[in-house]
């Protein structure tokens, strides 16, 4: 299983602003990520979220950045793409991915990564934090995001003060 030795992470991100990026296909799929993505915003005690929904994942790039240049501490995009009989998983998985790096590496905001790319539609439902699935990417995904967040804060922070080395 992918999720063997996650570790297990958690944040306090009271005060963050969190915006959710999420496809509209796979509504049982989705469903799934973003309860997990909220469950682990409000245990973080983010109280500051808003949910943007993208016509599909090849459109979460673009929304995300939208979101981040807006003033959000974090980004969390979900969405989930399954294979099919022609390129077109290739081409949409790439695309997605490497525009939500580039979205954090331009614009310096954490993008919590939560999309699935899967061979099969059991495969997604497996990593959609539904009941009886074997892993929660949603909310690893958000918490991936406010764990970077605050890692940054304290670079920042540290940066600021003066502090270097060890």
């Amino acid at each position: 299983m992918s999720g063997h030795g996650a570790p297990s992470l958690s944040v306090d991100a009271d005060g963050a602003r969190v915006v959710v990026v999420a496809s509209s296909w796979h509504d049982q799929v989705m469903d799934g990520l973003l309860a997990g993505t909220h469950a682990a915003l409000s245990d973080a005690g983010v109280t500051d979220v808003e949910v943007v929904r993208a016509p599909g994942s090849f459109e979460l790039p673009i929304i995300a950045q939208a979101a981040a240049r807006s003033g959000a501490d974090a980004v969390v995009a979900l969405g989930v793409i399954i294979r099919g009989g022609t390129p077109h998983f290739e081409y949409v998985s790439a695309a997605a991915t490497d525009g939500l790096a580039r979205v954090a590496l331009d614009t310096g905001v954490p993008v919590g990564f939560g999309l699935l790319t899967c061979d099969t539609e059991e495969q997604a439902l497996d990593r959609a934090g539904l009941p009886g699935s074997a892993e929660d990417k949603g909310r690893e995904a958000a918490e991936a995001a406010l764990v970077t967040w605050r890692a940054l804060d304290g670079l920042e922070s540290s940066k600021k003060s003066g502090r270097t080395g060890f």
